[in-house]
């Protein structure tokens, strides 16, 4: 069994949609809980004006009947409350005398999809592009991630994450759980643990924005309570911690990824690298330290999965970079539209959403079933047989 979800909608059109299918009847669904994590996607130090004009919430319009999901394709709904002020521009259909041509954009702005997709798609308004390519898309993207995460929290695992680079500052290290993670963050500004190092990132995304510019910056995922044996070896396109770096690579902005210690792993030596096997009466197998982020051979190992992705800075500058006039090919300051001087914190959470939601898959195609119950049984046999190895 497998789960897949298709998203459309555009950042200014009246709606973000997404279906997914596939996933099981008898899920109890807390909508509180599913929408407590589209806020999460909104708050941050650094965030623009749009965050105070969307409230978001995820509205169940398919799949679920009292509470709970029936089997049945799941659709949801993310209605954007800044339509109001776009819908003579984003109107489906033609509109008589509208700004169409006065709100067109011509200068693609740097490091953003603009040209490219103008280019693709043989677009001469390069809105087109933009408003399908903007990080918006990524507040359905949270809905889908959120009802994966219900899934997986109804197995004990537990998901959090934080910021741990904004710019030039850097968190300091820590080993914390995932619940002191997430209480600890989801009272920052900035979703670090650390108050000294908050300061210090609101203070650096103050002046970075102050000077018409923004930042990027490095989020953690990390995910506790999975099994061993989530993914495969046997195929390259199975191996889950592939899929996860897939799935971060394809957040906007987002310019890498790493498991585990990562790149590090480049430099150390063997026996600084890998996790040494220990057997115990009662625990079972489990490693004596978890460099490699809870995965060997494209399988989890039954420690926490640790992963890491990297934010570039957002390209909409107000104090824009050169760019090209699609229309005359002159140069021309690039087009603004409104934006963030620093989307760190909300990246964290979206990168928390969709580890969630390539986990929950790769846990049904190992414990397929149609309903929670057939799951849970084929879930319990195999805690059984690990126990008994």
């Amino acid at each position: 069994m497998s789960i897949r979800y298709l998203t459309a909608g555009e950042t200014h059109g009246p709606q973000l949609t997404a279906i997914i299918e596939g996933f099981p009847s008898n899920l109890t669904l807390d909508f509180e809980a599913l929408n407590f994590q589209l806020h999460r996607r909104q708050k941050g130090h650094g965030r623009g004006r749009r965050m105070q004009i969307e409230k978001d919430t995820a509205k169940i319009v398919g799949g679920v009947r009292h509470g709970v999901t029936t089997g049945a394709p799941v659709a949801i709904v993310v209605e954007n409350k800044d339509w109001a002020s776009w819908n003579q521009i984003m109107n489906v259909e033609p509109i008589e005398g509208s700004d169409e041509e006065k709100r067109r954009v011509h200068r693609p702005r740097p490091g953003h999809a603009d040209l490219n997709g103008g280019l693709k798609y043989n677009l001469k308004d390069l809105r087109n592009v933009l408003e399908r390519s903007s990080a918006r898309e990524t507040a359905v993207r949270v809905a889908c991630g959120a009802i994966a995460r219900q899934f997986l929290e109804a197995f004990g695992v537990k998901i959090g994450g934080q910021v741990i680079r904004i710019g030039e500052i850097e968190a300091p290290a820590n080993q914390l759980s995932v619940d002191e993670l997430n209480e600890r963050t989801e009272a920052s500004s900035v979703r670090v643990v650390d108050s000294e190092t908050e300061q210090k990132m609101e203070a650096y995304i103050d002046q970075i924005k102050k000077e018409g510019d923004s930042v990027g910056g490095v989020v953690e995922c990390v995910v506790e309570g999975l099994p061993v044996g989530l993914g495969s070896y046997v195929q390259y396109d199975r191996k889950l911690d592939g899929r996860i770096a897939q799935a971060v690579m394809s957040i906007n902005a987002f310019k890498g990824v790493e498991i585990g210690i990562g790149f590090e792993a480049g430099v150390l030596r063997g026996s600084q690298v890998h996790d040494e096997i220990i057997h115990e009466d009662g625990q079972g197998y489990y490693r004596a330290s978890n460099r490699l982020g809870g995965f060997e051979g494209g399988m989890t190992n039954g420690m926490p999965v640790v992963v890491r992705g990297v934010m570039k800075p957002i390209p909409t500058l107000y104090k824009p970079l050169r760019s090209v006039d699609i229309d005359t090919k002159e140069p021309f300051t690039a087009q603004v539209e409104r934006s963030d001087a620093c989307a760190v914190p909300a990246a964290s959470v979206v990168m928390e959403h969709v580890v969630a939601w390539e986990i929950a898959k790769a846990f049904l195609e190992k414990f397929g079933g149609d309903s929670m119950d057939e799951i849970r049984a084929n879930y319990n046999n195999y805690l059984t047989q690990v126990e008994n190895y």
